[in-house]
């Protein structure tokens, strides 16, 4: 007899069956039957050893694999990969559709809902005068970056979000029997589309086409999602008694053609297209939404009443046409087309689709043009037509308030180390100081602080200078003009990689001012925000001190005194868990968020922190929902930012609908995290805090002594995973290494733990907590209990070891052995290798014990389904891998095997769903 929750996941296996069958369909069609056959022999075999893996079965795969011909290798990884993708499109149907029952239903708000959050604080005891007032101030900024671990091309995106929307129909409507043999058919078609599309790109991507790529998640989500959040956001303040407004406290960020640290392709020019390319999307979009508007509001002024304001903007409208002379709605919009037509012309010299009725006078600011919107709101609210005021109006006012005529704010980021070299040049070429770099940090902080204060610039026109500072400086002067061009908040700041001291600072406030973005005086206006980034373990220990050092100088504070007193600074997930370990990367950011919030409460400035968190756990990913309610008490505020990165990306923003949700987790935790006590509801966490120390100390050193100290483990690394090959993918703009290194501490972190997770041993994930809690049990042998109620009643403990128990769920010590094999030395192998189970075995025996539990994942069983789901389509992606890289690097220079290897990388991506 079937279960409840058998039922209900039964649409779900439906769907996979389904686009199963069709992919089998293709496969047999397309390469024959024996493909066919020879894909389920190998799937077969990979579940035998996944449940087995004796010896003999590792024989029998590797004869299966050993003997494939290249044309049969490339059918059979192709029909793997398709596989996964086909399966992630049904997951997230499911979600959908699960989400919709629930709705339906009417059952108890979800977790992560803006209603389970109102209830949530209500039963706090917080007063709906205090929301209001938290959302007033608030500021949330989910910012999309280029850092590449999405593999997938957008004719490969199109096809899946086609496929999408036909099982969408599916669910949502009673099909006839003609309209599901045409469902039938086109589901069909789009997967014989996908077998015949090419996976992977030929080349590697340009900083603008990674531009365009983000832009296409404005089109696909972010346009029509985030205005309905605020609407869904102001009705239901509007249920409790509250009818202001929302000010536009959330919107899109981006990095992508501004994010210069180690990406020598990202210049000025890159700087000038990317601002050029989202400013026209924004205008296409508000321009289409306008026409749109004069469709639904033929509204006569025979018929209605209209406010003086809105006659007086349709009597300006350069639309003349008699037909339309009663429309007074229809005049207005076509005014104001014209307007923004006009607009379009004069700031990226583009024309509209659709000419205006006649030329018009450009909108000086994106504030003007929604004053003119909502006139038109405001009139029909005022005479009886407040539900057309409500609907695509609304939204688009919204839309202009919160993507402007700029779409996303871009910030610009560069690495401490070269506006040092770029200062210097400017100090030594002026005549002001010989050796800038030699002076030791307090004379570096007086020597800046002197410069800041004197309107004499030092750069000059007629001064020659090396290539690194002209462009530094080339992208200073362009972010200067564009900001006159498109707004303020088209480039509002400026992020410092490696921050370790407060000359960093200083150094960017040296070269806004040379640009003109700090202006000196009595009371000098810094238009630019500057953050740094603190990343390695080391620069963590000492953002407080920076922080309290940069607080104390007079010059300093009068800058922030122009912003509003609010300072940001970013705290980097991804190197400090490549220098420290997951463990010790957790507690040291918790700790670094700690002494910042009492920082600047005693100094008397507002903190937004950014979280530069990755799509894997490795990188600081894991569920954006958890990981805010788990910052610690007073830390949020009601203001955050936060990377999106790589896959995650497309998994959280590709579909409209699963993109609002993601939206609404966002909002949702932020009010949360800022109005409820959530860290200290059971026990006071300062409590823990002596324990967790503890635990990171040994963690700490048993990551290290791993990565940094064992000789041989770089060789490892590099033999033992596909980090070769995933720098030779075209997945993104950006080099491998910031430097010409093999060095672990160059290479960037994403292909740290992109290639940790092609091995599927997600080492940066969890190596160092099984040693971290043996010893410390060693020494306190009653403490399992301590741990568990850590566990239980401490939201950062907690999801640290959720996210943990995610990661060890998809980790696989048997196909990670195959890849061992691939090291050419025997005792570097099972040295390491060794080392590396003992500790998974460890961290698995005591992750268990902590969350009182058999096996992962028994409170998300939506994952441990969805593994159940995808991984025996996953794992002969794996075998396939380790046996062509054993090809490769055996001398065989055949393009196909290279190109397997770059589609077995993407295929095992797209089914870890959060690998980098």
């Amino acid at each position: 007899m079937n279960t409840p929750e058998f039922d209900k996941d039964e649409p779900l296996r439906q769907d996979i069956r389904l686009l199963g069958r069709l992919l089998g369909d293709t496969v047999r069609e397309q390469e024959g039957q024996a493909i066919f056959d020879l894909v389920e022999s190998i799937r077969q075999a990979a579940v035998l050893f996944a449940r087995e893996g004796e010896d003999r079965v590792r024989v029998g795969l590797n004869e299966l694999l050993v003997g494939l011909s290249r044309d049969e290798t490339m059918s059979v990884v192709r029909a793997f990969s398709y596989f996964l993708q086909l399966a992630n499109i049904a997951e997230d149907q499911h979600h959908i559709r699960r989400r919709r029952a629930h709705e339906i239903a009417g059952s108890p708000a979800r977790e992560g809902s803006l209603q389970k959050a109102f209830e949530s604080i209500r039963e706090a005891g917080v007063a709906l005068a205090a929301l209001a007032a938290c959302l007033r101030q608030a500021r949330v900024v989910p910012v999309l970056t280029a850092h590449p671990t999405e593999v997938q091309r957008q004719s490969t995106l199109q096809c899946q979000h086609a496929i999408a929307r036909l099982l969408d129909q599916r669910d949502r409507l009673q099909l006839t029997p003609e309209e599901q043999a045409e469902n039938d058919g086109e589901l069909a078609r789009l997967v014989l589309t996908l077998w015949q599309t090419r996976l992977m790109r030929p080349n590697r991507l340009k900083v603008i086409d990674e531009v365009k790529n983000g832009i296409n998640f404005f089109h696909e989500t972010f346009f029509t999602e985030l205005p309905r959040l605020y609407g869904q956001l102001e009705d239901l303040l509007a249920e409790n008694g509250d009818l202001e407004e929302l000010p536009p406290f959330f919107c899109i960020g981006s990095w992508i053609g501004g994010d210069r640290d180690g990406n020598p392709f990202v210049t000025a020019d890159i700087l000038c297209e990317t601002l050029r390319l989202q400013s026209a999307a924004a205008f296409n979009f508000y321009l289409e939404e306008i026409h749109a508007l004069g469709r639904e509001l033929p509204l006569s002024q025979l018929l209605i009443q209209v406010s003086p304001q809105l006659t007086a903007l349709s009597e300006a409208s350069p639309d003349t046409s008699p037909q339309r002379a009663d429309e007074p709605y229809r005049r207005a919009l076509a005014g104001i087309y014209a307007r923004l037509a006009a607009t379009i012309r004069a700031l990226d010299h583009q024309h509209a689709l659709r000419h205006p009725v006649a030329e018009a006078a450009p909108y000086p600011t994106a504030d003007a043009l929604a004053a003119d919107l909502s006139i038109l709101a405001t009139s029909l609210r005022q005479n009886g037509a407040a539900r057309l005021a409500r609907g695509r109006l609304r939204r688009l006012i919204r839309a202009v308030q919160v993507f402007g005529f700029h779409l996303a704010p871009v910030d610009l980021r560069q690495n401490s180390d070269v506006h040092a070299r770029s200062v210097a040049e400017l100090l030594a070429r002026a005549g002001c100081c010989a050796d800038y770099e030699a002076l030791d940090e307090a004379a570096r902080i007086a020597l800046l602080g002197a410069e800041l204060a004197t309107p004499r610039p030092l750069y000059s026109p007629w001064l020659d200078y090396s290539e690194e500072t002209r462009g530094e400086l080339a992208i200073f002067f362009a972010a200067q003009k564009l900001r006159q061009r498109y707004g303020a908040a088209a480039l509002p700041n400026c992020i410092i990689s490696k921050t370790d001291g407060v000359s960093d600072l200083l150094e960017v406030a040296l070269l806004l001012k040379e640009s003109g973005l700090l202006l000196p005086g009595a009371e000098p206006r810094l238009d630019m925000n500057i953050i740094p980034l603190f990343e390695t373990i080391d620069d963590l220990r000492q953002a407080g001190p920076v922080m309290d050092a940069i607080f104390t100088l007079p010059r300093y504070r009068q800058l922030l005194k122009s912003r509003n007193e609010e300072q940001e600074v970013m705290l980097g997930y991804s190197d400090s868990n490549k220098d420290g370990g997951f463990l010790t990367s957790g507690w040291e950011l918790y700790q670094a968020e700690v002494q910042l919030t009492r920082v600047f409460a005693r100094h008397g400035v507002r903190l937004r922190l950014f979280h530069g968190r990755g799509g894997s756990v490795g990188r600081g990913g894991g569920p954006s929902y958890q990981a805010i309610l788990a910052q610690p008490a007073g830390a949020v505020s009601g203001q955050i930012r936060i990377t999106e990165q790589g896959e995650v990306i497309a998994s959280k923003y590709a579909n409209p609908e699963v993109g609002r949700r993601n939206l609404e987790i966002l909002v949702a935790a932020t009010l949360e995290a800022t109005l409820t006590d959530h860290e200290n509801q059971v026990e006071r966490a300062e409590a823990f805090h002596p324990v967790m120390e503890e635990l990171s100390r040994r963690a700490f050193a048993a990551y290290r002594g791993l990565v940094y100290e064992t000789p041989g483990f770089t060789t490892y690394f590099r033999e033992s995973t596909p980090l070769s090959e995933i720098a030779n993918l075209n997945i993104g703009s950006r080099p491998a290494s910031r430097k010409k290194s093999e060095a672990i501490e160059d290479l960037r972190a994403i292909p740290w733990v992109f290639s940790w997770a092609q091995c599927r041993l997600m080492l940066p994930g969890w190596y160092g907590f099984g040693t971290a809690v043996n010893g410390w049990l060693e020494a306190n042998p009653d403490g399992l209990p301590v741990l568990q109620r850590m566990y239980r009643h401490w939201p950062f403990f907690r999801t640290l070891l959720s996210n943990m128990d995610m990661v060890l769920a998809k980790t696989d010590l048997a196909i990670a052995s195959r890849y061992a094999e691939l090291v050419t030395d025997p005792a570097l192998r099972q040295q390491v290798f060794g080392r590396i189970q003992a500790e998974w075995e460890l961290t698995c025996q005591h992750l268990l014990a902590i969350e009182a539990q058999q096996d992962f994942l028994a409170d998300n069983l939506l994952l441990k389904r969805s593994i159940r789901n995808r991984f025996p389509y996953m794992d002969p992606l794996n075998h396939l891998q380790v046996e062509l890289l054993r090809r490769h690097r055996s001398g065989a220079r055949d393009e196909r095997i290279a190109r397997g290897i770059h589609i077995t990388i993407n295929g095992i991506a797209a089914g870890l769903r959060n690998s980098g």
